[in-house]
């Protein structure tokens, strides 16, 4: 709440990302992956990390035409976010699914990304931390 007595509601509690005992909002990097030229749609969900606890992983839906990559994904995050922010992963898929009240179905994002830690190695993100 800031001094004119406006809230400003930054995520869902089941959507925030403990790292390392740090907050990373989801929303926030949800938002600026969707800004990414390239990207039509983002979600971005916690996956277990050994020593983390937890880490971000960013869901893409590119454009069909002049599609987002990685690389440039990680580019155009690069300085608005804090380091430490900076997803672990980015997976690219063809649509999010979205419940009835328009939210992007989460729970099951959790569901079929649950090992992705643990079946994809995760390459050394140093240059972005």
């Amino acid at each position: 709440m800031d001094e004119d007595n406006h809230i400003r509601l930054t995520d869902r509690a089941k959507d925030v990302i403990k790292s390392g005992g740090e907050w990373i909002s989801s929303i926030d990097l949800e938002n600026l992956a969707s800004g990414c030229p390239g990207v039509v749609d983002a979600a971005v969900i916690e996956i277990h990390h050994p020593q983390w606890e937890e880490r971000p992983l960013l869901v893409i839906v590119p454009a069909a035409t002049n599609p987002a990559t990685a690389q440039s994904i990680y580019s155009f995050l690069e300085g608005k976010i804090a380091k430490w922010w900076m997803p672990d992963d980015i997976v690219f898929v063809e649509a999010l699914v979205y419940g009835a009240t328009g939210k992007v179905q989460k729970m099951e994002l959790r569901r079929h990304y649950a090992q992705h830690y643990l079946t994809h190695k995760i390459e050394s993100r140093s240059q972005h931390r």
